[in-house]
Parts: structure tokens; sequence; C-alpha cells
């Protein structure tokens, strides 16, 4: 497990490519046959993967978690994004295809990672936020985050977004998690932009083609920075960062929250002609 620190924004705004990459971009998040965690200090949020390649992954505690068991005092939400595959929750299976989005609660002593196909294993990503309740363990699959589709082609922002873990979907502490697919044609995501004080957020970019990539801008809204994602990687994204991406081609990603409110809309929009 990495630990990494927060940033002022006094800080960011002195930093150079190498040092946003080292301190926001998680490049190697998927390693198979291995559970990995980078564990931020902007509100305490985990960002990590599971891919059970050829055998099962259990869910094992951190000696600087102080905690019994993993979820002694956290929650978890899974999305699947590779092949076929299980998770089992304290002797319970629930099974994860592509895009399905499994939430376990706080007290939940086991948990293991579980691939059908050891040539097509399942892509576990993992979002843990410290929670003060135990809310039951959901499964959603895609079709039960009543999918949105929002923007158009005329602004290249044509998408579908999938809520799983919010306040009026699967019930949580405090984690918000969910994900966008583009259409094709579409390269652009969350523009107009914003910020959430209240919130902090990570983005995990996946399905991004092979030599594709997505410019994701980040930073105060008067003083933006950008860095080059690959498929698979995941970006931090401090509460008073915009977060948005464009790519050279369509693609999907991962959002999650935990902060103050799980209220999604909750958002302090930034127009386009005020970024700088």
């Amino acid at each position: 497990m990495e630990i990494r620190f927060e940033s002022s924004r006094k800080e960011v705004s002195q930093m150079d490519t190498a040092s946003l990459r080292e301190n926001f971009l998680i490049e190697n998040i998927f390693g198979h046959n291995k559970i990995s965690w980078v564990y931020s200090h902007y509100d305490r949020v985990m960002i990590g993967s599971a891919v059970p390649a050829n055998a099962p992954l259990e869910l094992k505690t951190y000696d600087s978690l102080k905690a019994n068991y993993f979820l002694e005092r956290r929650e978890i939400g899974i999305i699947n994004i590779g092949g076929d595959g299980k998770v089992t929750a304290d002797g319970v299976d629930f099974e994860l295809s592509k895009m399905s989005c499994l939430y376990i609660g706080k007290g939940t002593k086991e948990v293991t990672f579980i691939s059908h196909n050891a040539t097509d294993p399942a892509s576990f990503y993992l979002l843990s936020s410290p929670a003060h309740q135990t809310y039951p363990t959901t499964l959603f699959t895609k079709e039960d985050a009543t999918p949105v589709t929002i923007g158009s082609m005329e602004t290249s922002n044509h998408r579908t977004i999938y809520k799983y873990i919010h306040m009026d979907g699967i019930q949580s502490c405090q984690l918000v998690m969910g994900l966008t697919v583009l259409k094709t044609g579409s390269v652009w995501n969350t523009m107009p932009s914003h910020v959430h004080d209240r919130r902090m957020e990570a983005y995990c970019y996946f399905d991004v083609p092979e030599n594709q990539r997505v410019l994701h801008l980040m930073g105060e809204p008067s003083e933006t920075r950008h860095l080059w994602i690959a498929d698979r990687q995941a970006i931090i994204s401090p509460p008073w960062s915009i977060h948005s991406g464009c790519g050279t081609s369509n693609y999907s990603f991962i959002w999650g929250m935990a902060g103050e409110n799980k209220d999604y809309t909750d958002m302090d929009a930034v127009a386009i002609g005020d970024l700088r």
C-alpha cells in the first residue's frame, strides 16, 4: 500500500509535470494476481484494484490501518472492468460481469475476489472510504443503475452516466460511485467543469484504445494543469480542483467521491469562458 499526502494549492501551482504525476496519477494500479492500494489523505480515500488471474485474492488489512480487518472502520465500492468474476463477502457470493458494482459495508470481515476465466480475468476497481455506520452489501448491474444519456455530438460530449452508489441508489455512509461511457465520436467528459469543496474525487479511465490517451485537466479553474492518462490509470482529484478530460478517442471512466455529503448534484459549476 502506497501512502500519499495532500498538496496545497500553492504547491500544485509550482509543480512541474513529473511532480504532478507523482502526486496525483496512479499509473500501475492493475497488476495480475495481487491487490494494490494507494492511500490518499484527501478524505482518507483508498484507491485500488484486485486482479485474481490465476487464484482467488483475499482482502487483508494493513498495519498502518490499525484495524483487525480491512472493513472494520471502512466501506468499499467495487466495479468490475474486466472479464466475469465473483466477490464473496462473509460467505455470500456476488457475480460481477463487466461494469457491475458491488458495495460492501462496514463490519464485513472476509472478502475474496475470484475470476471465472484466467485468460480474461476480472479486473476489480476498488474505492474505499472511512465509515461510521453499517449499510447492507448490495449488487447493481449497469442496468440497475438507471443509465442517463446527456450531452450531444455537437459539443463532443455525448455520454451515458451510470450512478451506482449515491443518495437514490446503493446506500453508503459517505461513498459515491458510478461510471461514464462516452459515445463514439465524443471525447469530452465533465465539461463544463466544476469543483466541489465538500468532497474529493478519483477517476479511473478504462477502455482507452491502445496508443490513445486522455488529457486530464486538473487544478484551480483560474490556473489549470494537465496530465496525459493511459488505459486503466487513475487520478486523485483534490476538492478544490476541476476534473475534466478530453480523449484522442472515446473511452470510459469510473468516478468516485467521498467527503461531507452524498449529493451527486452538489457541485460548483465553472463556466468554460472562466477557465484559464
